[in-house]
């Protein structure tokens, strides 16, 4: 008996199927230890000795291994084939050796791209040794970001309330986002005009032309820069002649991309599907790893975790095939395209994403996959058909057109692109940023040199120059692999982790950095600034891919960074806390105090007309107060006050409240969105209400914001008992509450408009439920269906701490990003079965906070090491500053 070891057991049950009896496949459900979460797991000081810590949930699986390996007559390693695949198997192996388990039992290492019959035969043909190379870079890296996040972390603490460190790469990509937000609020709109007009041939036929020239002078886009100047050239079109002075028609190619790489492939996702990188990896995972297609298992695509982009000759013979039957054989390239990558140093030299059969055609495999993952597929099988598809040819056509006006001479310009010949963009079009302009696609009317023209209309517009757009994942995706920072495997997590400490938040599909975020970047900024540094990140990665090819000892890259790195964390152990915050008010004066349009200060306060305002640390994180505290409570969140700037502000007057005469604003802090009534004043707190969920804060008016603030209110008096009803917005949403009773509203109900009737029939259903003194009953969900390999009913549920699926007795929590209403039956399995194995098969039952499972945990269990706990932090509301009391 041959035992099997790889990652997941949904690759454990398809390369079962392929093996045969003759083999045992076990699962180690990914990584079977780390480093613990605490001091002294990396010793610098002990040649950077590192301490292993086994998860507790993985000892059944490691002494199931252990027991089989026992009687076996091999083991092979079959984790997947990229540095973190390398590194599980190496776990496996000396956690086996250090238990004695192995004796002279043979063990082997193969690796394949994709999980076909096969691919795995091929690879059970040619085993190999663990490659510690890329062991001693997954070393490495994992040193690095320990070291990083366990000596920066506590910095963080002591200097920053409520912060703490977002890792050694996630810091770097955290600060592209920061930087691109910098640059949208310095930005200075500038007016431009534009002349376009209508001409038609002596046929009838109409097109288009530009104004580009005047006298002899090349008029660019942004040059008339007035209303003025556009009337001028106004006046001047309307009363020319014109004729064709030229046209230049050219012939041009365009060539199809590469298949994907993981890079490409979430990029693509994000802005064709709109899936989020995270997402597009989880779906990519289940096509790797394999799906019931008429009744057998197969992986429907190669490992989706590269930078590669060639593939193997079999492949492409095979898709050259698939093209010419699909589209025809002039749609075939006399010779076979084969690509290089682009990146310095691609890992591992892995194949590009592909399917594994290009014969199995997304409408053969659609009723077989979730909708989402058929879209995935149907992706990457056009993207890899297109590769090897033959270039489409286009036709270029610019006219120049002459328009004379008296002793004036204007020059017009036309252009328009036909495509002659479709080739690959029949079968698949790159997608784009939603601020990227398409190529210009017109086609032109026939006319030739010297061709009269007639004036049919005249179009003068104003514009004005706009702000670099904020990234999308995509787009931040695609930068990070530009400057070479991470890598495929990372890619996803970074931003994950990003979103997870609410450093950022996506609205409307793009990246906006969080109060907490911008703190700590321009505190690393300040006092760290090397390691914030793009190019000083992408050439440690660089350093890291060396040691994956055997060019320098992984200890020698530790020892370079750590000496450099210990050096800057112990020049700022003394710094005061004073010092630290009118660094970071100088950094991001531009964000706080943008100039105002009258010229006036913009750091004045307007309570005392006197104060300087500055930036301030209290106990919930950084706000602006005024420095004539404490005669002058004047404070506000950490923004741009009233939309200042062209940032992003987060405060937004709304108006005046008739009653009291004071300004109402919507406003974000650590909770959400909410409105307030005034200022603090005299240590008074301002009225606040939530604005519910569902609810755009940019559409919020007046009336609507004073309603809010009104709540609670009486809805009316309980048909029986006389008591009163009252509707309000509460920490869990909006309710309407009789006596000790409380019942949310439904999705789309009004808190402010909800009547008597509808109001005593939730709260009777609620009490029906026995809700009676409690904000929540049970909620008997929304069946997804059933669960594809251990059936029974997959259920999506709203709890008491938020939206989550449950299937037989575990329960796992939605993640921030993904809506109960949107959720798939797909997504919900893989949430529920990670669930399951992170409790190591048993039912997770009710979702405990976390403080209560530790209390109710086994006394072996607390005895382990736990993670040191962190502080929170962000700005809901203004506090006390630091070392106030």
């Amino acid at each position: 008996m041959y035992v099997v070891v790889v990652e997941s057991p949904a690759k454990a049950k398809t390369i079962n199927k392929y093996l045969g009896s003759g083999y045992e496949v076990l699962a180690s459900f990914g990584h079977v230890r780390d480093l613990p979460a605490k001091d002294g797991s990396v010793d610098p000081d002990a040649d950077f000795r590192m301490i292993w810590d086994i998860d507790p949930k993985a000892q059944k699986r490691l002494n199931d291994i252990a027991r089989a390996v026992k009687g076996a007559d091999k083991l092979i390693l079959a984790t997947d084939p990229d540095r973190e695949g390398e590194a599980i198997s190496w776990h496996v192996l000396e956690i086996l050796k250090e238990r004695r388990a192995l004796k002279d039992l043979p063990v082997e290492r193969v690796v394949f791209n994709a999980i076909t019959r096969q691919a795995i035969n091929e690879a059970m043909r040619s085993p190999r040794k663990i490659d510690t190379a890329l062991v001693d870079a997954y070393l490495a890296r994992r040193a690095l970001d320990y070291l990083v996040g366990f000596t920066l972390s506590p910095v963080l603490w002591r200097k920053l309330p409520g912060s703490r460190s977002a890792g050694r790469v996630q810091s770097v990509a955290l600060r592209l986002v920061c930087d691109r937000e910098l640059e949208i609020e310095k930005f200075v709109a500038r007016e431009y005009w534009s002349l376009v007009a209508t001409l038609a041939t002596p046929r009838g036929d109409t097109f288009e032309a530009r104004l580009v020239g005047a006298d002899g002078r090349k008029i660019q886009r942004l040059d008339i820069g007035s209303g003025a100047e556009a009337e001028e050239f106004k006046r001047a079109i309307e009363t020319a002649s014109f004729h064709v002075e030229a046209v230049d028609s050219k012939p041009a190619k365009r060539h199809p991309q590469p298949p994907f790489t993981t890079s490409t492939l979430q990029q693509e996702a994000s802005r064709k599907l709109g899936f989020a990188p995270a997402h597009t990896m989880r779906l990519a995972q289940r096509l790797y790893e394999g799906m019931e297609i008429g009744g057998e298992t197969v992986g429907l695509i190669t490992y989706m975790r590269t930078d590669g982009v060639q593939i193997a000759e079999e492949a492409i013979s095979a898709i050259r095939k698939a093209v010419a039957s699909n589209y025809g054989p002039n749609y075939v390239p006399q010779s076979p395209r084969r690509y290089q990558t682009k990146a310095k140093n691609a890992q591992e030299a892995h194949e590009a994403i592909r399917p594994t059969d290009i014969t199995v055609r997304p409408s053969d495999v659609a009723r077989s996959l979730e909708t989402e993952q058929a879209r995935l597929y149907e992706l990457i099988w056009r993207r890899t058909i297109a590769s090897q598809t033959e270039s489409a040819e286009l036709e270029r056509t610019s006219i120049d057109i002459i328009a004379g006006s008296g002793a004036r001479r204007l020059e017009l310009r036309a252009s328009g692109t036909v495509v002659k010949f479709d080739g690959f963009l029949t079968v698949y079009q790159e997608g784009r940023e939603e601020d990227e302009d398409d190529d210009d696609a017109r086609r032109l009317p026939a006319m030739g040199q010297g061709e009269a023209l007639e004036r049919r209309a005249l179009a003068t517009t104003q514009h004005f120059t706009e702000p670099p757009p904020r990234y999308s994942e995509a787009a931040l995706v695609k930068r990070m692999e530009e400057l070479g920072i991470g890598r495929p495997s990372t890619y996803a997590s970074i931003l994950q982790v990003l979103k997870d400490r609410s450093y950022v938040r996506i609205d409307k599909r793009r990246l906006i950095p969080e109060d907490r975020g911008r703190i700590v970047v321009a505190f690393l900024e300040s006092f760290f600034a090397k390691y914030v540094e793009y190019d000083f990140t992408a050439g440690l990665e660089e350093q890291l891919d060396r040691v994956s090819n055997s060019e320098v000892a992984w200890k020698d890259v530790l020892r370079d960074f750590w000496r450099g790195f210990i050096g800057a964390v112990d020049e700022i152990k003394d710094l005061r806390i004073g010092d630290v915050i009118d660094a970071l008010d100088a950094m991001l004066a531009p964000h706080l105090f943008a100039p105002r349009a009258d010229g006036s200060d913009p750091r004045l306060c307007p309570t005392c007309g006197t104060g300087r305002l500055s930036l301030k640390l209290g106990k919930f994180g950084a706000f602006i107060g005024c420095a004539n505290y404490p005669e002058c409570r004047y404070t506000r969140p950490f923004s741009a006050p009233n939309g200042e700037g062209n940032g992003s502000a987060q405060t937004r007057t709304l108006g005046r409240d008739p009653l009291s005469g004071l300004d109402v604003t919507a406003r974000s802090g650590r909770f959400g969105p909410y409105l307030q009534l005034g200022e603090a004043v005299d240590g008074e707190k301002p009225k606040r209400a939530s604005i519910p969920k569902g609810v755009d804060p940019a559409s919020v008016e007046l009336d609507y914001a004073l309603g809010l603030l009104s709540l609670p209110r009486e809805v009316g008096k309980h048909p029986e008992s006389g008591e009163p009803i009252r509707a309000g917005i509460g920490r869990f949403g909006p309710y309407v509450q009789h006596g000790k009773t409380f019942a949310n509203l439904e999705s789309g109900e009004d808190v402010l408009s909800i009547g008597l009737n509808r109001a005593v029939t939730l709260i009777a259903e609620k009490a029906a439920r026995g809700g009676k003194g409690r904000r929540f009953g049970a909620d008997p969900g929304r069946a997804l269906g059933e669960h594809p390999d251990k059936g029974g009913a997959v259920v999506v549920k709203n709890g008491r701490y938020g939206p989550y699926v449950s299937h037989a007795g575990v329960n796992a929590t939605l993640p921030r990003d993904q809506s109960p209403d949107d959720i798939t039956l797909a997504q919900a399995v893989a949430l529920v079965d990670a669930r399951a194995e992170q409790s190591g098969g048993k039912a997770a039952g009710k979702r405990r906070p976390a403080r209560k499972a530790a209390e109710k945990a086994p006394a072996s269990a607390k005895r382990k090491p736990q993670p040191q706990k962190k502080p929170t932090g962000g700005a809901a509301r203004p506090a006390r500053r630091a070392g106030k009391k």
